[in-house]
């Protein structure tokens, strides 16, 4: 039986017999577990066929189909039968349906600091089923017109302006939204509560007025930031409309900061929804506000590529996403204060998708979507990193000009229809004269990474040749690159530039003429500049002088690339962890681009914590923590530098003397000065105290209770009662992970304090979480399933046989006793073994240095 899935082949035969032409969807929003939903959908078939309509309901109480009564009892498995179809055809639907606590579907989320309502829909992939009844599928496009009853005091939003409510005169109102432009059902969207915002308006390059506006709960109201977000967006606005010669193509934007949010945020025409984590009621490190820019301009750009033009299936998912991640990154460069956002790209989207690439369950970007499970656990950094950097790669390949003058043909041609990756690469042939073919089909349809190595013959200081040996990872074949090589040596105490070469690349062995004969550079780095999506290295000579002279760097770009180059070396057991350790320590000293700070941060506590060879293990947390302690001292006063190392400093805090100093913080004893103990900061401090065992859930509920009774203090809360040391609380959070009612960012925080902290701890539950996989994910939405199954993987255990319990072992005996198990469970579970497997594999390395 189906049960919730939809398959591509049904997919494609239901396109065939059904042309979509308009829905009528009437909701009352009045109620608080359940709402009424009525739908109307017209639409053709060819006469005599039969189909199926899709609805995730609790019940339903009203079919007809042209006027006839069908039976309730057909509903079945997600779907309605619907048989004898005519040429034109009118089908309605009412139904009772559940409001999601998992932020699947149309998701209600109640506001702790208020007791205020807030709702919002999340359609993407297969969930506006759960709001009314719909044909769900991209290719299935029609206009929408929605009908809204909900509390007076609310406001609505969704696709179409909002109009002014009827008042029904005992506190409901109805919201009569116009028809949408033609779209497809999962870009539709319900906002619906007491949200309250900001607006501005903008002038298209048509001479139409659009309104904005920027929304968020009431009790986040005064931490808005409203008008730095239509700054953004007024900035993106004309970059995009000339870079893909298409004015805005709907009538308002606006934005809307929501509560309990799965995703960074969702592309609904002229109506995104955002994670509200990005409205902040503590400082924030400019990393996640370079990040939120990046999002703004990222959801902006699919206005056109995603929502105009919409994929035709599930397999060009990548497709939207990476060409919108590309094009954020490029508009963040020219239009805003981040000019170098290329340097962000590489630390986060690109490092995300090479480590991505190397997981067991790695696919090619194009991926074969077979069926609605497949495509929910494909929203990773192989669909949106990696596809990302290819673009990246493919402007360099056929030039800038060519690229977006494909594009914009692209856009013309298919504007307001459906398309494929074919299509886009049709016209990006004919603009830049290129045959993409060969490149498509090794980019696009393989997975895996290639390797770059330098291979130098020298000569008494002089290079008698440099070339560049590429090497497969054994999933791909030898790609074509476009890069370039740049020598390095230290001139007046800076690295500068000193030779350069950009050029080709193919095949296995390729020779760089412009080195031959020139005195070798001090440090050589391949893919200088970044425009090639591979494993880079570098040789022994440029890598002892780079770890040594880390901070003579004056090129941000450039010292990034080596450091996680030496990173990379670091995941795959080619670098002792201590090494890595001590090299990032050094960089800290004067590092100061926040999305780099955060990312190697992020690489010390791994380095440390996990990648470490258990038997010193000890001896590096207390060095680490000595020197990064220091570190955040010397910093500048109420710098990012200082919020960022502090932080971490905080998280890696290891001896008595470090957790009673951070201890003392939460009563403003010794507070390094510029440094605000704000919400953010007490809660990284009461986190940590928690897995040293020096805080009890007492401690944790009363700062929740007095000091934050917040929607974030809540997740906070949770992770901090799920890191406490002490059996009894880990089998409380265990339980509330894994059987409690918790919504489904409370659950994200449970899981993140579970795993981590002192790893003995989690020894009982090694059985037990093998033992729960399948039931997760049989009886439990794919979100929150997926939440379980990776985030509370026991991976702090890898390595750690001196505690009893190999669990790899575990991992790879559950494998094999599923061979038939659902086949996105399973990556899930293989993901999170090769994590612990690559731990091991750079502790081995660690115990031989």
């Amino acid at each position: 039986m189906p049960g919730e899935n939809l398959t591509r082949v049904e997919a494609a035969e239901r396109a065939e017999l059904i042309q979509t032409h308009s829905y009528l969807v009437e909701l009352n929003l009045t109620g608080s577990d359940t709402f009424t939903s009525r739908s109307t959908i017209n639409f053709g078939a060819k006469a005599g066929c039969s189909s199926f309509v899709d609805l995730i309901a609790e019940s339903i109480e009203h079919i007809s189909l042209n006027g006839v009564e069908l039976p309730v009892s057909s509903y079945a498995d997600s779907r309605i039968p619907l048989a004898n179809l005519a040429e034109t055809n009118e089908l309605i639907v009412e139904a009772t349906c559940k409001y999601s606590h998992t932020g699947e579907g149309l998701h209600r989320a109640i506001d702790p600091a208020d007791d205020q309502a807030y709702l919002y829909s999340q359609f993407e992939v297969p969930d506006s089923r759960r709001m009314f009844a719909v044909f769900e599928q991209p290719d299935l496009k029609a206009n929408f017109t929605f009908v809204v009853t909900a509390p007076e005091h609310w406001n609505v939003f969704s696709v179409s302006p909002t109009p002014e409510p009827t008042s029904h005169g005992d506190g409901t109102a109805t919201w009569e939204f116009t028809p949408t432009e033609t779209i497809s059902s999962y870009l539709t969207c319900i906002v619906a509560g007491p949200y309250k915002g900001v607006e501005g308006e903008y002038t298209s390059v048509d001479g139409r007025t659009i309104p904005m506006g920027v929304y968020v709960r009431e009790s986040l109201y005064e931490y808005l930031d409203g008008e730095e977000i239509i700054e953004i967006t007024k900035a993106g606005m004309p970059f995009f409309e000339e870079a893909f010669a298409q004015p805005y193509p709907f009538r308002k934007y606006d934005q809307i900061f929501v509560p309990e949010y799965n995703a960074g945020a969702m592309e609904h025409p002229g109506c995104v929804t955002i994670l509200d984590d990005y409205v902040f009621r503590s400082r924030p490190s400019e990393a996640i506000v370079e990040r939120r820019a990046v999002t703004v301009l990222h959801e902006l750009a699919h206005m056109w590529f995603g929502d105009l033009v919409t994929m035709k299936w599930w397999d060009d998912l990548w497709l939207n996403e990476s060409f919108a991640e590309y094009m954020s990154h490029v508009a963040t460069a020219q239009t805003t204060r981040w000019t170098d956002a290329w340097v962000t790209f590489n630390s986060s989207e690109k490092s995300w998708a090479q480590a991505q690439d190397q997981l067991p369950s790695t696919h090619p970007i194009a991926a074969d979507i077979r069926d609605l499970e497949d495509v929910m656990v494909n929203f990773d950094g192989i669909t949106y990193g990696k596809g990302a950097s290819v673009f990246q790669q493919l402007v360099a390949y056929v030039g800038w000009d060519g690229f977006i003058t494909g594009v914009q043909k692209y856009l013309a041609k298919k504007a307001w229809g459906n398309a494929t990756l074919n299509d886009l690469l049709v016209e990006l042939e004919a603009a830049s004269g290129r045959d993409l073919h060969e490149w498509s089909r090794l980019w696009l349809e393989e997975s895996g990474i290639n390797i770059l190595k330098p291979e130098i013959v020298d000569d008494g200081g002089k290079l008698v040749s440099f070339s560049i040996r590429q090497e497969s990872d054994g999933r791909s074949s030898l790609r074509p690159h476009r890069i370039c090589v740049g020598g390095y040596n230290i001139v007046d105490g800076r690295y500068q530039k000193v030779a350069h070469a950009e050029l080709d690349i193919a095949g296995e062995l390729t020779e760089v003429k412009e080195f031959a004969g020139i005195e070798r550079p001090e440090l050589i780095l391949i893919n200088d500049g970044d425009f090639a999506y591979a494993k880079v290295r570098l040789d022994e000579v440029s890598l002892r002088n780079a770890v040594q002279n880390i901070n003579l760097f004056t090129d941000r770009l450039t010292r990034t690339l080596v450091l996680f180059s030496a990173w990379d070396m670091c995941r795959d057991g080619e670098m002792p962890a201590t090494d890595f350790a001590h090299l990032i320590l050094t960089a800290l000293e004067t590092e100061d681009h926040g999305t780099v700070l955060r990312t190697i941060l992020n690489q010390l506590a791994t380095a440390t914590n996990l990648y470490s060879a258990p038997a010193t293990r000890s001896e590096l947390q207390l060095d680490v923590a000595t020197r990064l302690a220091e570190i955040a001292a010397n910093t500048e006063p109420g710098s990012d530098r200082q919020l960022q190392i502090t932080t971490s400093a905080v998280a890696l805090a290891h001896t008595d003397d470090q957790l009673k100093t951070i201890a003392g913080w939460l009563e403003g004893v010794d507070v390094p000065q510029g440094l605000v103990m704000d919400n953010a900061m007490r809660w990284s401090v009461l986190q940590r105290l928690a897995a040293a065992g020096q805080v009890s859930e007492d401690d944790v509920e009363r700062e929740r209770s007095e000091r934050d009774n917040t929607a974030s203090g809540a997740v906070a809360a949770a992770r901090a009662r799920a890191a406490i040391a002490d059996p009894a609380a880990k089998q409380r959070a265990w339980d509330d992970l894994t059987g409690g009612e918790v919504p489904n960012s409370l659950q994200r925080g449970l899981a993140l304090g579970f795993s981590g902290g002192d790893a003995a701890l989690l020894v009982p539950f090694v059985e037990k979480y093998f033992a729960s996989v399948e039931q997760q994910w049989a009886e439990r939405t794919k979100e929150i399933a997926s939440n379980m199954i990776s985030y509370s993987f026991p991976t702090k255990l890898a390595g750690r046989t001196d505690l009893g319990v190999d669990i790899v072992e575990y991992g790879q005996a559950w494998l094999a006793e599923h061979p038939d198990a659902a086949p996105a469970m399973l990556r899930l579970v293989s993901e999170a073994l090769d994590g612990a497997r690559r731990a091991i594999t750079a502790q081995e390395c660690d115990a031989q240095r």
